[in-house]
């Protein structure tokens, strides 16, 4: 694994994008170029050889060893410029291409994932508190297909195994920041937490961790915004694929739905999003990394600490936000690269008695979304523990 090397960034936090993006208009007027050379091409072809037919038709050989002349002529002419000619010319035919190259149909292109059956039953877990003075808990559900997958929690030797020599990047708002909070609760001694988590949460900051012992980098960036998640995919494909992260976690919503509350504006960032995510993966087939999508949390509406909060983030809202995720297809259950880790599933089943503002959760929702990732990691690197 590349140590981690931080590039400029920008205002919040994202890594820049250092590639120039490909600019439609040029494109199409490169492909009209490719085009009229093309038909240049074929009248320079085919018209001395009409003449050719017409004039020499009684001399079947002289006839066609001019064709065979003029035709190695025209291969050997075109020959150097064949790849870029292509290149173009499908651009041409292809949909429409976007700011950052890639193809702005609802279809893309994602390299084809490792499939198990077990993965749509990772969020079949149960909720109990012994008391009422009693911390909430959770379980795989014991009745149903998640006990023939054998999910469980992984122990911090397990993780650090499974995770030895891996970048692991998450990236988004707060609920981004509480599950580094998880991993890093899993992966450290309880003794050292205090002021590391005293660092992490110094207000709209990045926090790097290096565990050189296990070779595990750990890097959360402050990113609210879906745009400031783009920038950071875009900036990520400029690196070659072995100085990429090896796990992806990336979260937003709840910043968009306070500042804007337009949940089709969140739709269309989501959508930019996803193309940024397909394009890194298709640049890197071979090993591309694991990509997660954090869900928005349930909202307790009463609970929330400011009028404007109450306003701006109801029920309503949150449900039209979340159609926008799922008509997105940036999620794996849609055909896209992110697998949905359900913050929303996890923190309804842990309750209100698991808030006190009604946005973030105790550390259990957030560690029972860590081990849903990993259990995911153990599935598609083919892992036993």
């Amino acid at each position: 694994m590349s140590p981690l090397i931080r590039d400029q960034k920008d205002g919040s936090g994202a890594i820049v994008e250092e590639a120039t993006s490909l600019d439609p208009s040029s494109m199409m007027g490169l492909a009209l170029t490719a085009q009229l050379g093309a038909l240049a091409a074929c009248i320079v072809l085919f018209l001395p050889l009409g003449m050719a037919g017409w004039n020499l038709s009684r001399n079947k050989v002289l006839f066609f060893s001019g064709a065979l002349f003029i035709s190695l002529a025209v291969v050997i002419h075109l020959a150097p410029h064949l790849s870029s000619l292509s290149l173009l010319l499908l651009s041409s035919l292809s949909p429409s291409i976007g700011t950052d190259g890639t193809s702005s149909s609802s279809s893309d292109a994602i390299p084809a994932a490792s499939f198990s059956s077990c993965i749509p039953f990772l969020h079949d877990i149960t909720w109990r508190q012994e008391s009422p003075s009693s911390s909430a808990a959770w379980q795989w559900t014991p009745a149903t297909h998640a006990a023939g997958c054998d999910f469980q929690r992984v122990s911090p030797a397990d993780a650090s195994d499974l995770l030895n020599g891996s970048w692991i990047l998450v990236a988004g708002d707060s609920q981004a920041r509480l599950l580094t909070l998880a991993f890093l609760r899993l992966l450290l001694d309880p003794v050292a937490l205090p002021p590391i988590e005293a660092d992490l949460f110094r207000r709209h900051s990045d926090y790097h961790a290096s565990l050189a012992d296990r070779g595990i980098t750990l890097d959360f960036v402050w990113a609210p915004f879906e745009t400031n998640l783009t920038t950071l995919l875009r900036g990520l494909r400029s690196r070659s694929p072995a100085g990429r992260p090896d796990v992806i976690a990336l979260g937003s919503g709840l910043w968009h739905m306070l500042h804007f509350t337009n949940s089709s504006l969140f739709g269309e960032s989501l959508i930019w999003l996803k193309r940024a995510a397909v394009a890194l993966l298709s640049t890197a087939p071979l090993h591309p990394p694991h990509m997660f999508w954090l869900g928005l949390p349930m909202l307790v509406n009463s609970m929330l600490n400011t009028e404007e909060k109450r306003v701006r983030m109801n029920e309503t809202v949150w449900d039209e936000y979340d159609q926008e995720l799922a008509e997105s297809t940036i999620l794996r259950s849609d055909g896209g690269p992110c697998l949905h880790v359900d913050i929303g599933s996890l923190s309804q089943g842990c309750g209100r008695r698991c808030t006190t503002d009604g946005m973030h959760y105790d550390n259990v929702v957030y560690e029972a979304a860590l081990h849903i990732m990993l259990n995911a990691l153990l599935i598609e690197s083919q892992q036993r523990i």
